[in-house]
């Protein structure tokens, strides 16, 4: 017979672990953080030792708390597979998909009626955010990473971009490629990055490399999100420095146009694959199409790849 701690101790301890928050496993869990905590001394008092410091609003797992704790998330995850197989009909065809918000709304959902055509009973669900979700948490069974990858990592990604100057053809030369001096009197476009980590290129560095009147005083025009600025280089406003990945349609058909200059590199999408998902049938799918996708991309992308 297994000798078990009370299973909504230990749920509240693996959510306070997971999110290194109670309140965040209060809002979990739909209880409140006194019953997170009561629940944790309780499991404590059982097991008599500490799983927790406290250090105000935040806490951190003890010595012990850390040796019990992949133990634990590992169990409620192979529950959790055990349960889906019952539904496995359902969930075979039903797919959670992360990508920031740019990448879905400008690569993928204009490509995902190709898959759509091909796998029809496979559901899509999109979910769009700049920020690093939790896989586990948020029942993502795949998410597309955006950043700088490890060498132990390349096998994963499936695109990498650079960035280029653009604007809209409305206020380019139509004689010539347009230059960086015939924008002298607009302001350059940019945006603030979700991940102010990544070491992003920017016009300045970009300003640095061209060939162009120095007294020129450029005025900058900032936007709160990378699609803000897009729709604003689409529709005139001023020249934007972005990732060829996002405006490779708007390039070919001529609704942006390239401004003479280097192209800067920037970093690569990878696929991300929750632990805790079974290799259901349609994200096996959903994966390869996407990865002959990218490949079909990089063959026809109007710059390397690889800058």
């Amino acid at each position: 017979m297994r000798k078990l701690p009370p299973l909504n101790s230990v749920r509240a301890f693996e959510a306070a672990a997971r999110h290194q928050s109670f309140t965040a496993a209060a809002d979990e869990l739909s209880v409140t953080i006194t019953a997170v905590s009561h629940q944790i001394r309780q499991l404590e008092a059982r097991l008599g030792q500490k799983l927790f410091e406290r250090t105000g609003r935040a806490v951190v797992l003890t010595p012990v708390g850390k040796t019990i704790y992949p133990l634990v998330r590992d169990g409620f995850d192979q529950i959790a597979q055990a349960f889906e197989a019952v539904h496995a009909h359902t969930s075979e065809d039903s797919i959670q998909i992360s990508a920031t918000r740019a990448f879905a709304q400008r690569w993928l959902m204009p490509r995902l009626s190709q898959f759509n055509a091909v796998h029809p009973n496979v559901t899509v669900h999109i979910h769009g955010s700049e920020n690093l979700v939790d896989l586990r948490a948020e029942e993502i069974d795949l998410a597309i990473r955006y950043g700088p990858v490890a060498t132990d990592q390349r096998d994963t990604v499936i695109l990498e971009d650079c960035y280029v100057a653009v604007a809209g053809r409305d206020i380019c030369p139509q004689d010539r490629e347009p230059t960086i001096e015939d924008f002298a009197s607009r302001p350059l476009l940019a945006y603030k990055w979700g991940n102010r980590a990544l070491n992003a290129p920017d016009w300045s560095t970009w300003l640095a490399l061209v060939e162009h009147d120095r007294s020129i005083e450029f005025r900058m025009s900032w936007y709160s999100e990378e699609m803000l600025a897009l729709y604003a280089a689409e529709c005139g406003l001023g020249p934007l420095m972005c990732s060829n990945v996002l405006i490779h349609e708007e390039l070919r058909t001529g609704r942006l146009r390239r401004i003479e200059g280097p192209c800067l590199p920037g970093f690569a999408y990878r696929l991300v694959q929750s632990p805790s998902t079974r290799p259901k049938k349609g994200l096996r799918l959903f994966t390869a199409w996407l990865r002959e996708a990218a490949r079909l991309f990089r063959d026809e992308s109007f710059v390397p790849q690889h800058p």
